[in-house]
């Protein structure tokens, strides 16, 4: 076995290798660039090597910086992670030449599966059904609008290396082509080094399921069932689950065996994915393989137990599987949210900063079930722009799908992240929405039931009760401790009393507390009545309460009068006041929000790529404006309504921040 593996990555996925290496008794080398040099997968590792500044193009994708780092660790193999070099076949050829091992397929298999459009060549010659498109490479902006319509929109622009929803746009019109197509190349060329885009057809109402294949290179192969991954946004994997709520055994065993027939044919070795589209008859169209470690790989872990990193690199070091078809079994329901620095109150953009909180779920392993989180970061740490937004892959385990959804939300409410907007709301929100809990999505789910963005979750009448009966009782108990205050003047006592209101929402509730040694209860004014317990001390920011018998998570902030309260997706913002104090409060004027729509304002911190406008044009409803890139994705800011520029404050190359003025309207 090997004694010493280089990681050629960071983040999450360098830091899960790390763990799989170590329980193996491997050493292992991280490499970092200057943005992570403090960074949890160096401080991980058993050594690392520096290959240079910030940008990816200017240190993890550099093969001649990694080999160095290679070469001066003296590691005897590599495993790529995800993203970066691990499908790119001249960084398995140099690594080959100098005699390391490459924890992942040979090369002639990366070429021929890891090019996209090659891919689906091989995968049409061997009979295996695939969506229209066209596999050529495009020259131009309008070669690729003439080669849409003849494939017809909407259409899927993609970059031919392309992998976690970078360089992919989708367009409904010849003006949609021409601007993804331009993106694309950009996106592509910044986070590939490879610009080539190719068009397919997009289909409405698909399910994104794949399928998981491990082989060796003595000819044995078998797939460890699939993933559903569905859930998308920007063609960019939320949520994963394992299995299917949407296969049956049947369609299950034809696109496995269907994805080994496919890897063996071009020998492949190693853990690799083949992504499918389903329809709602189940007929399945070959997407691409990528010939890599997955990001969503953990839930399969969970429902097979079958280590995927340990097994690449034993396969990398010669070894024959030691798991047979037979032997994959599914064993209850495992889901994956993926945690991204992403704010969903903003449309989901970028959000950098440094965690000012960073308390994941205690990671559990029992008969009943598992809660792990995968994570790259730490409190304190930065969430740098140069890089993917992801913070951590948090998954549940549990004997049944309902189980392990509840054991999600469960953790969801739990996990405390400050200092950057995170996309922890909105995965609740999915969590609790009907069509996921039935097993019903497709990939159209987040641009059909959130069509406005997500604005936050509005909470049902007997949630907010139980809301209202908690920081009611949490209230009482801070206001007994201010009560105690030390140094007060000698007959000042001050009484706390039994009677409040609670407002949330735009509901209010008056109400009656009763406290006891064990808690309190808490009667409205319809005579409703709720026992409210749990250890919550005032400056805690998560409160376990039961309320009613059930558990209750709060995330707790402090605010004038009350409480901001976050749980199940909702952002809340609790009154909690004595009656007279209620009754004054509803003769105050509400407060009305600055105008800003003469304004365009940047929604991320980021860089000013190109700027479409002058000074003293016209613009219409829906023109490009400028392009901010953030993370390595491109967006372009659009204009709300018609207007005359009369002022711009910034120029392309410059640097952004959150709500700065990038130009303004007559």
């Amino acid at each position: 076995m090997f004694k010493k593996i280089l990681i050629a990555n960071r983040g999450e996925i360098a830091c899960r290798v790390i763990k799989s290496a170590r329980k193996m008794g491997i050493g292992t080398v991280a490499i970092y660039s200057d943005a992570d040099a403090d960074a949890l997968h160096v401080q991980m590792a058993d050594e690392a090597v520096h290959i240079g500044p910030p940008p990816a193009n200017q240190s993890y994708i550099v093969i001649d910086k990694v080999m160095a780092a290679v070469k001066s660790s003296g590691a005897e193999a590599v495993h790529p992670g995800y993203g970066f070099l691990s499908e790119n076949s001249k960084f398995a050829e140099a690594l080959s030449a100098a005699g390391v091992a490459f924890v992942g397929p040979p090369v002639g298999a990366i070429e021929k599966m890891g090019d996209k459009i090659t891919s689906k060549k091989i995968a049409k010659e061997a009979g295996v059904s695939t969506v229209p498109g066209y596999m050529g490479i495009i020259a131009d902006a309008d070669e690729a609008v003439n080669i849409s319509n003849e494939v017809g929109y909407p259409v899927m622009l993609k970059a031919s290396a392309g992998g976690g929803g970078k360089g992919m746009r989708i367009a409904w019109n010849d003006e949609e082509a021409r601007e993804g197509f331009q993106s694309s190349k950009n996106e592509a060329a910044n986070s590939f080094g490879d610009d080539r885009i190719f068009i397919e057809k997009f289909v409405t109402q698909p399910r994104h399921i794949e399928i998981q294949v491990l082989c060796d290179a003595h000819g044995n192969g078998i797939y460890l069932n699939e993933r559903e991954c569905s859930i998308q946004r920007r063609q960019q994997k939320v949520i994963e689950e394992a299995p299917s709520p949407f296969l049956d055994a049947a369609t299950r065993k034809a696109m496995g065996e269907q994805s080994v027939a496919l890897a063996q044919a071009v020998g492949y070795t190693s853990a690799g994915t083949v992504e499918f589209i389903v329809d709602g008859d189940r007929n399945f169209y070959f997407l691409e393989m990528n010939t890599r470690l997955q990001v969503e790989h953990p839930i399969t872990e969970l429902i097979t137990g079958v280590d995927l990193v340990e097994q690449m690199i034993r396969v990398a070091n010669g070894e024959k599987l030691s798991i047979k078809q037979k032997d994959v079994k599914i064993n209850g329901w495992a889901i994956e949210n993926r945690l991204y620095a992403e704010d969903p109150y903003r449309g989901f953009l970028p959000s950098i900063g440094r965690l000012t909180r960073y308390r994941p779920p205690a990671e559990v392993v029992e008969k009943t079930h598992i809660v792990r989180n995968d994570t790259g970061v730490y409190e304190g740490g930065e969430i740098s722009m140069y890089y993917d937004p992801m913070i951590a892959k948090l998954c549940t385990w549990a004997p049944t799908r309902a189980d392990a959804i509840e054991r999600m939300r469960v953790a969801l409410d739990s996990f405390e992240v400050e200092g950057i907007g995170h996309n922890l709301p909105f995965l609740s929100a999915v969590m609790d929405h009907p069509i996921f809990v039935a097993g019903d999505m497709t990939t159209a789910f987040i641009e059909e039931q959130f069509p406005d963005g997500f604005t936050g979750v509005e909470l049902a009448e007997t949630e907010l009760r139980r809301i209202a009966a908690a920081t009611a009782a949490m209230h009482r108990v801070a206001e007994i401790r201010r009560a105690r205050v030390s140094g007060r003047m000698d007959n000042h006592e001050r009484k706390v009393g039994s009677d409040w209101n609670v407002a949330l929402q735009g509901q209010s509730f008056d109400l009656v507390i009763n406290a006891d040694q064990k808690g309190s209860t808490v009667t409205f004014d319809d005579g409703a009545e709720l026992r409210v317990s749990g250890a919550w001390t005032p400056g805690d920011q998560l409160a376990e309460m039961t309320v009613g018998d059930a558990p209750l998570i709060l995330k707790v902030g402090k605010i004038s009068g009350g409480f901001r309260i976050r749980t199940r997706g909702a952002d809340i913002k609790v009154h909690v006041r004595t009656p007279r104090q209620a009754e004054l409060a509803r003769l105050m004027p509400e407060k009305v929000a600055p105008d800003t729509s003469k304004l365009l304002l940047c929604p991320m911190p980021g860089l000013v790529v190109k700027l479409n406008v002058e000074v003293g044009d016209e613009v219409q409803e829906g023109q490009a404006l400028c392009t901010i890139e953030a993370m390595k994705m491109e967006n372009i800011l659009r204009a709300e309504r018609k207007g005359v520029v009369s002022k711009i404050n910034a120029n392309a190359g410059d640097s952004l921040a959150v709500d700065d003025v990038i130009m303004e309207f007559e």
